[in-house]
């Protein structure tokens, strides 16, 4: 592995770790549904982040949680962010129409 390939390695689990940092602080100050939509996609995310680098590592073997041939447990990490991403978006607008 080159230094290149490390370095955005860590740059990701830098600023994802920071993220979800300020995610878990914010989730303590707020209750309201559009922010924590948004508070749980930061922390799925670092949490892919996490699982990508340590299969890349070598320090997890193969994916064991393939079904049929699809890899449910990457799928769910990198599709559940935009999905809980996008209903916070959607709860703000409601949110912000009713008023």
């Amino acid at each position: 592995m080159d230094i290149s390939a490390f370095s955005v390695d860590a740059s990701h689990l830098v600023f994802g770790a920071f993220a979800t940092f300020c995610a878990i602080l914010l989730w303590s100050r707020t209750r309201e549904m559009s922010w924590t939509f948004l508070i749980i996609a930061v922390i799925v995310s670092y949490a892919n982040i996490v699982l990508a680098t340590l299969r890349g590592y070598g320090i997890l073997g193969p994916e064991p949680e393939i079904v049929r041939g699809i890899p449910l447990l990457r799928i769910l990490l990198a599709d559940v962010p935009l999905l809980f991403s996008g209903v916070g978006f959607i709860v703000a607008f409601a949110r912000r129409r009713t008023r």
